[in-house]
């Protein structure tokens, strides 16, 4: 990841966003990655002239009964059971009022700076020059006692700050003293910082290719939707019809695709090949230049972006599909603003029904921390409250784990999670499925279905850089244990194996040969909540495309590449369990809304529709299996058959 020095302002991070799925095609496109993240960063200090996005979120009105409404929203002995609201009844019942807003608004006019709420009045886009948004929020530089690490710090008058949770995206730089900042040698800096910062190993490599002689079914059942949805009995429902027709579902993502890959997926895997219902919204940066960069060359970003969405449309193959696209690579806000965007534009149109993200800004670290007016704790709030919102309006939320095991960021020694572990999400683990292979130079068996950890099959250089694919999951540093976890048996107790050391001095891991067994306690959010198919080994095939740039002779070069390949990670698991979510609304009057404390109430039933993986043999690099018990942190309730879930919730409703 990207990380600003202290006292410049242009915000790298977006483009070193943590994606949940590290696998960035460096093994197959080596070379393009720094070149394709860095295009368009040309300077490190950024104009006080030029455009810039903060964010104001409000406090809601009442946030107890916030939470307590939407718990009720799909507790069938509540009256307010399925009572979804609009943003503009959510704005009335918990938002700011819009004579507060309005009030907001005008004093933001008189500085030129623009100001649109978001619907549901949590939140508000600022957007102006730097220098008058500034001024507008008074915002100084501080520096952080005992640290080099600066902060932005701001004021409102009395009759706004009261109702502020917090401002995200503002940045006030260091005042110069005796002479400017040399731009030029810091720009050389930054440049440097991002190039090696952004080369690195993908976190598995398969050799093997994906058969593209295979077309429609027989594509899709050894390598796509059919795949997924014959392991975890989506195919029941498939036979009555449901394929996600009336339904949306939204995907948030940092970066774009090409329209041309996924026509060319659609053919290969036998879907219908119809673009009208894909709809791109650009949250930060504009159309024409998001796809200017997606033109340039390959990027992470992209490769991410293209799995999503095929994952989602294929399997909810008569869904529309809303893409919000918070690419901020111009330098219009930070990363963490970005996200916060796009989800919030997502939950104030209220088209979707569902939505789905394997991106994150960061990790739950706080020297990882890159906002600087919002705290790490501020913005776990907002996040919080704006998942509630969602909620609250029947919109199910799913997020990637991860695919690095307990550590998103493999640098630390302390388990570490991706942002957001918010509780008003389900977040989604991965397993491996049933397989026997030749596997650098041994035959690897696993015989039935498990929490995905890559150890035995990594490389030698994978496990001495930590990069070893493994199910995201452990416990949350920012976020309490929810009500829906708590007495459930495994959840807050867990069996661990110490399988990798990192070395502190300089962060190198090697493979305990007789490794500890841990048990204990501990307590958070516990993470993921379910799981599903995501090691490469079992996976899916991508396809993408675009160009590979190279240096040659002092010149840039570009060359066309078209790629299919076996993929796999977490990224695969959240749209497709979106997807899964739209098949089950298709059929449905009413959507399922929030599934949380639904989930945890139905896998504490005899006949519950989750596959417990509690083995001891079954971990994600840490968290095993706890056997006997209903949770563990590698898989979380286990594995889903769709068809006895979604006769679960119809029968809540039918109940009613």
């Amino acid at each position: 990841m990207y990380e600003l020095k202290t006292g410049t302002i242009i915000h790298h991070q977006r483009k070193a966003m943590t994606l949940k799925r590290k696998h960035f095609m460096i093994a197959v496109l080596s070379g393009l990655s720094f070149l394709a993240m860095g295009h368009g960063l040309t300077a490190n200090a950024k104009s006080d002239n030029a455009p810039t996005i903060a964010n104001v979120v409000f406090k809601p009105t009442n946030e107890t009964n916030l939470t307590n409404y939407v718990y009720d929203t799909v507790d069938p002995s509540s009256q307010y059971f399925h009572h979804y609201l609009s943003p503009d009844e959510f704005a009335q019942k918990f938002g700011q009022s819009n004579r507060y807003v309005a009030a907001f608004k005008t004093y933001l006019k008189k500085y030129h700076v623009n100001a649109d709420v978001y619907g549901g009045n949590l939140s508000l886009k600022v957007s102006g020059t730097r220098n008058n948004v500034n001024r507008a929020f008074n915002a100084t530089y501080v520096t952080e006692k005992g640290t080099h690490k600066s902060r932005t710090t701001y004021k409102l008058p009395a009759h706004l700050s009261n109702h502020v949770l917090t401002v995200m995206g503002l940045y006030q730089s260091k005042p110069t003293v005796n002479k400017p900042v040399n731009r030029q040698s810091h720009s050389k800096k930054a440049s440097t910082q991002l190039r090696s910062s952004s080369v690195s190993s993908p976190t598995q490599t398969d050799d093997t290719k994906p058969d593209t002689t295979l077309f429609g079914d027989r594509f899709s059942k050894k390598y796509g939707a059919l795949k997924f949805a014959k392991q975890y009995q989506l195919t029941a429902l498939y036979d009555k019809g449901l394929k996600g027709q009336g339904q949306r579902i939204g995907i948030i993502s940092s970066g774009d695709f090409h329209n041309g890959d996924l026509t060319t997926y659609w053919k290969q895997a036998g879907v219908n090949n119809d673009l009208s219902h894909i709809h791109k919204i650009y949250t930060v940066d504009s159309r024409k230049d998001v796809q200017k960069r997606l033109d340039f060359a390959v990027n992470g970003a992209q490769i991410e972006a293209t799995l999503d969405v095929q994952a989602a449309s294929s399997v909810a193959p008569k869904a529309d599909i809303d893409f919000y696209i918070g690419d901020s690579t111009d330098d219009l806000t930070n990363a963490p603003t970005a996200h916060y965007m796009s989800f919030m534009q997502a939950i104030s149109d209220n088209i979707d029904q569902q939505l789905s993200t394997s991106f994150a800004p960061t990790a739950e670290v706080q020297s990882r921390w890159h906002d600087y007016s919002a705290t790490m704790a501020q913005y776990n709030h907002a996040f919080n409250l704006m998942l509630e919102q969602a909620a609250a309006q029947g919109i199910t939320v799913f997020r990637a784990s991860g695919d690095n095991g307990p550590r998103d960021d493999v640098t630390l020694a302390k388990e570490n999670h991706a942002f957001s572990t918010s509780p008003y999400q389900v977040i989604v683990g991965g397993t491996t499925l049933p397989y026997t292979k030749t596997i650098n130079h041994k035959v690897v068996t696993v015989a039935k279905e498990c929490a995905w950890g890559s150890n035995i099959t990594a490389t030698p250089a994978q496990i001495e850089a930590g990069k070893i694919g493994g199910s995201g999951g452990g416990f949350s540093a920012l976020n309490p244990t929810p009500r829906y976890q708590q007495g459930i048996s495994g959840v807050n107790t867990f069996r661990a194996i110490e399988l990798l050391k990192i070395q502190r001095k300089n962060h190198k891991y090697t493979i305990s040969k007789h490794p500890k067994i841990i048990t204990g306690i501990n307590n958070g959010r516990n993470l993921p909540d379910v799981a599903g198919n995501a090691d490469i080994q079992t996976g899916y095939v991508l396809y993408f495309s675009g160009n590979q740039v190279r240096f040659k002779q002092n010149k840039l070069h570009s060359i066309l590449k078209k790629v299919w390949m076996m993929d796999g990670g977490t990224s695969y698991t959240s749209p497709q369990m979106a997807a899964a979510n739209a098949v089950m609304n298709s059929g449905r009057t009413t959507s399922i809304g929030f599934w949380n404390p639904q989930i945890y109430k139905f896998a504490q039933q005899a006949d519950s529709p989750f596959t417990v993986l509690d083995g001891t043999n079954n971990h994600n690099l840490y968290y095993t299996g706890q056997p006997g018990k209903l949770y563990n942190q590698a898989t979380g309730l286990g594995t889903i058959n769709f068809d006895k879930l979604s006769r679960k919730f119809d029968q809540e409703t039918n109940d009613k």
